[in-house]
């Protein structure tokens, strides 16, 4: 599950027994020794995916962790990125990570601002929003609210962009994985309190471009050809691309 380095199955127990709040904060030190972290290919496909759909002078990472999408807003806005997450602990790594390069000479500024995703306190002050493996942590009925307070986040005009992975083979390792851990994930919170809200299969594409438009954005999709393509031909992912026009 992780490198040497990486937290011992015993910490990822913890972790998982903990609030999502609280299981952050104690995995974050070895967060990015994980494969929770989002994988850097993903990461060049979308920033590559992103890029022409610029230039923009200010991005937010939406439920940024330590900042991998902090690293690919930088280098799409001219002017200031921030990353939002309600974890002290990721929080803290992140900053860590980026201490001391921020400046003219090393692209946009950054700041990190400690929030409820279903809070922002933000209004009509980015160009572009970016979120990258959060959306597991959102139960469905929320995830209305949820897109409502990145459109008020945004400047008119402005994108909402995320990658989404099309859905696994009926039958393959990796559907019989993810119905196993959500499988598990409903046991673990029918009987242990609090609850840690982390599942796979609750963010089917359909229902995901209908709450979009029912908080007001116009939504669209772009293959990342560079993630492969499944034997029908299709792409394996594609970044959503919803803009707010007013």
């Amino acid at each position: 599950m992780s490198t040497p380095q990486g937290p011992t199955l015993r910490e990822l127990a913890v972790q998982a027994l903990s609030s999502i709040e609280r299981g952050y904060d104690l995995l974050a030190p070895k967060f990015d020794l994980t494969p929770y972290r989002t994988p850097d290919r993903v990461l060049d496909a979308v920033t590559r995916a992103l890029r022409p759909l610029g230039p923009f002078d200010s991005g937010l990472d939406v439920c940024c962790g330590t900042g991998a999408g902090v690293s690919v807003l930088r280098q799409v806005c001219g002017e200031r990125v921030t990353g939002v997450d309600f974890s002290a602990g990721m929080l803290a790594v992140g900053r860590s990570a980026l201490a001391g390069q921020d400046g003219p000479a090393a692209g946009p500024a950054v700041g990190w601002v400690r929030a409820d995703a279903l809070a922002l306190p933000f209004a009509r002050a980015f160009d572009v929003a970016l979120s990258l493996g959060a959306f597991g942590h959102f139960l469905p009925r929320e995830r209305p609210a949820l897109f409502a307070q990145v459109y008020a986040s945004l400047r008119p005009g402005g994108r909402f962009v995320f990658p989404v992975g099309a859905p696994p083979p009926v039958g393959s390792k990796a559907y019989w994985s993810f119905l196993g851990f959500d499988g598990a994930m409903r046991v673990r919170n029918a009987l242990w309190r609090p609850t840690f809200v982390m599942y796979y299969r609750t963010f089917p594409l359909r229902d995901v471009l209908d709450d979009l438009a029912g908080a007001g954005f116009t939504a669209g999709l772009l293959p990342l050809p560079e993630l492969g393509s499944r034997p029908d031909g299709s792409p394996r992912a594609r970044l959503v691309v919803a803009g707010r026009e007013s």
